[in-house]
């Protein structure tokens, strides 16, 4: 997955939490509960991450996985009507997220992980499958490897020597 280091100070950020989990963990004196938030932070703007959050108290558990996910942001490349540049799957564990340019007017067609990534990452066209596991944080890890091997048609033309329109014929 590619990660560039992108400057968090004057960015926006939406926060939207996709699952809580109560775990336990038995020891001799009994259980021991906590809390595990998946959190997805996006701009709108064509950048987004997701974070893991644990902790004793839900609130906690979602402030931790809100800044492991500012940690954690990519940014993606999007084209003119706000679709992902060309298809792609993207891979986490055992789940694969198909991700399918759409045109105007589509909308998000996508399932819950899937779609809140999409969402908040300023995505506002396109069709997606779930492939393989529907563990919601391999879903959304996956939709997210997926958007980070996006390639602009001018970064294609550039690593191939072309021109934008030979690359686009």
């Amino acid at each position: 997955m590619r990660r560039a280091i992108i400057d968090t100070t004057n960015l926006e950020l939406n926060e939207k939490v996709v699952s809580i989990k109560r775990v336990t963990k038995v020891v001799k004196g009994g259980r021991n509960m906590r809390f595990t938030a998946l959190v997805v932070v996006g701009d709108g703007n064509g950048h987004v991450g997701a974070g893991l959050g644990k902790a004793t108290e839900i609130p906690d558990a979602i402030r931790k996985g809100k800044e492991d996910a500012i940690k954690n942001l990519v940014s993606v490349a999007l084209d003119d009507n706000n679709s992902v540049t060309h298809d792609i799957i993207g891979n986490f564990g055992s789940a694969s997220v198909l991700l399918k340019k759409a045109p105007e007017g589509t909308g998000i067609i996508a399932g819950g992980p899937a779609r809140i990534v999409c969402e908040l990452a300023g995505i506002k066209n396109i069709r997606t499958k779930s492939l393989g596991s529907n563990n919601k944080q391999n879903v959304v890890l996956a939709s997210i490897a997926g958007l980070s091997q996006l390639k602009t048609p001018e970064e294609v033309a550039k690593n191939r020597g072309k021109s934008v329109d030979e690359v686009m014929a």
